[in-house]
Formats: structure tokens, sequence, C-alpha cells
């Protein structure tokens, strides 16, 4: 999961989650300079607070209508991060369903695969003076400050970006996250999960060109305020949020795909 790369062993992030964490566990996992440790989490998207003598991830006290949801998406020339870049990204910073903020542009690249080109769209002429990957992830950075991250397949999304941070010889993302697909899942009836089939089934938006990072950010975006709106009452806090999408029972999908009856 995208918070594996957090100094905290899997037990403890799922207390920072639920019960909270004591000092001395703090201790033993981040050392005597916790504090600092913290400290420099914040500063990478993670805010780790203190109540009652124990420690806990703040989106735990952070009702849902008060937190900042940052929704992204990136297109890239391969699905490695190993040799493979970002070529697009974008995304929409949003609070109690309002748009904030948005973040926008292709990425500076020399070689994109002509399958690529025909799926996005876009080809190495179209990238020749987008900004260098670099500066790009900076001001990515800046943007999603400590929001917590939403995309469609966010396992992806979160793991290249942090992944190219990290190769750039910056500190990957610690950012809370969710996934749309799995918050979908457990609130909305579809046969398929896939982003362009939600899109047609709940006309989202009908606008929308899939493979292009702020269309396919827009149509998550409308696709989030859907899910939350069918959330159940009791869901309060971002954790409780993050939770329900991971773990509530998954809705019974039809047997018959409504979309290939209505073609017939």
């Amino acid at each position: 999961m995208p918070q594996n790369n957090l100094p905290f062993s899997q037990k403890s992030q799922h207390k920072l989650a639920t019960k909270g964490l004591s000092r001395d566990t703090l201790i033993q996992e981040l050392g005597e300079e916790y504090e600092l440790e913290l400290e420099l989490l914040r500063a990478r998207g993670l805010e780790v607070v203190k109540k009652n003598a124990l420690y806990y991830y703040g989106t735990k006290f952070t009702p849902i209508e008060d937190a900042t949801f940052c929704i992204v998406d990136i297109e890239t020339n391969g699905s490695k991060i190993e040799k493979h870049q970002i070529i697009e990204i974008a995304a929409l910073k949003i609070k109690n369903f309002e748009i904030l903020d948005s973040f926008e542009t292709l990425v500076r690249c020399d070689e994109i695969n002509p399958h690529i080109t025909e799926i996005t769209g876009i080809g190495c002429k179209d990238t020749k003076t987008a900004p260098k990957l670099e500066d790009v992830m900076r001001s990515f950075k800046t943007f999603l400050g400590e929001s917590v991250f939403v995309a469609h397949d966010v396992k992806f999304d979160y793991g290249f970006i942090s992944g190219t941070l990290e190769k750039m010889g910056l500190m990957g993302l610690t950012n809370r996250s969710l996934c749309s697909i799995d918050l979908a899942e457990r609130t909305l009836v579809s046969y398929r999960y896939g982003l362009k089939y939600l899109n047609d089934y709940f006309h989202l938006h009908p606008e929308a060109t899939h493979h292009r990072a702020m269309s396919d950010v827009i149509t998550t975006y409308r696709l989030f305020v859907k899910s939350m709106q069918n959330l159940p009452t009791e869901i309060k806090s971002v954790e409780e949020l993050i939770e329900f999408s991971k773990n509530a029972k998954r809705l019974k999908r039809p047997k018959l795909d409504p979309l290939a009856e209505k073609e017939e």
C-alpha cells in the first residue's frame, strides 16, 4: 500500500489510525529525536498529533467536511518507474465538495512510445516546451501539501509519483491516501468499476477525453462526490472514510451489463 515507505511498522501504522501509539513505541521506531522526525514527516505530507498521551494520524480527528482532498491523475510513457516517466499530471484540490485549486501540466519527455501516443494523444512534440520533470514534481509536491491523496487506482498514481520523487533524490510521499475504485465499490452499484465505464454509466463527465490527466481528474472528482453522497451517515472522520473504503463490504454487482443491454 502507498504508506509502506513510512518509518513505522504495519502494526504501528494501524495503531496511528485507530487506538493510538504510545510515546515509548514512537521512540523505539523513530529514536529519541522523534519530535524532529514527526516534523519531517509533516513536511512530507503526513501530520501525526498527540492526544491524551497517545499519537495518531491527524486525519483521525479531521471531520470529512473539514479535510482537503487532492484528486490526482498521471499519464506516463510506460508502467515501470525504473525506466519510464510521467508525461502529464493534473490535480484538483477540494474541500467539502468545492474545488479550491487546480494543477495541470505536460512534462518534457524525449521518448514516448507510439502506443502511448495512440492511447493518450500525447507525443514528444507536445512535450517539447513543457517544464522539466524535476520542476513539475517540486511544484506538485508543494501543491499537494498535507492533502489526502485520491486517485482511481491510487496505488499506481501514488506509487509512481512517490517513486519519481525518490529517484530525484527527494523524499517520497507520506500523505494519507484513498482509492476511488475502493470507495465506489462500497457506495455505488455498477457492473464494472473502471473509470470509463463508471463515467458512461453514471454520466459523470459527458465531455471526457479518457486518458488525459485533467479530464480523468474531473471524472474522478465527480465520482468521488457521488460516492460521498451515498456514504453511511455514521462515517464522520477522514480515517473512518479511509477504513470504510478499504474494509467495508463491497456492494453486489449486477449479473448482466446494463450498458450492453442498452446497446442491444
